[in-house]
């Protein structure tokens, strides 16, 4: 690459470390596309599952993913350990604190090569819990809408493509979580 291209490149960097001072908050939607095109992501997702065996599963609808339920998930900012990521991905999403097992009992590398953006996760599963009192926090939405949670008592057939590699933990029982 040229001088000029180097310096232009330099630039660019300056400009945006000025205008992303803080990345651990998040990324401007159009920059975080652009890092999704250059780099895979490292995401966290949670397997929750009741004393019954019964696994949380929430609605989603999509341009990247689609219609269909979906286990609770988000993607790691830069210099957030990945349990406190599940932390508030149980917050967002589900609306209550969870209990986690801080070891993921799967990761699984996903790529989607037709696609540019949003396209390879390298994916941590936590098994998680909630209290025991818990409540599905639906406000007010409906079945179909994105972000209506519904408990499984096994592998629905409208799930996510992306989570069909999660089939056997959410069919397994034996993970019933206690809070």
């Amino acid at each position: 690459m040229c001088d000029r291209g180097i310096l232009k490149i330099k630039e660019v960097i300056k400009y945006l470390d000025n205008k992303v001072p803080k990345p651990s908050s998040g990324l401007p939607e159009e920059l975080f596309l652009y890092v999704s095109r250059i780099t895979p992501l490292i995401n966290v997702d949670l397997l929750i599952k009741d004393e019954k065996g019964r696994t949380l599963l929430a609605w989603r609808d999509d341009e990247y993913c689609g219609k269909g339920w979906h286990v609770p998930g988000g993607i790691v900012r830069f210099r957030e350990k990945m349990e406190e990521r599940v932390k508030k991905v149980a917050q967002i999403e589900i609306g209550s604190q969870i209990k986690i097992n801080p070891r993921p009992i799967a990761f699984n590398q996903l790529i989607h090569r037709e696609r540019k953006v949003r396209s390879h996760f390298i994916s941590f599963l936590f098994l998680c819990s909630l209290p025991k009192k818990y409540v599905l926090k639906n406000k007010g939405l409906v079945a179909g809408e994105a972000g209506y949670l519904k408990w499984h008592e096994k592998y629905p057939d409208n799930m996510i493509k992306w989570h069909k590699i999660y089939k056997n933990q959410i069919d397994n029982k034996s993970f019933g979580g206690k809070s």
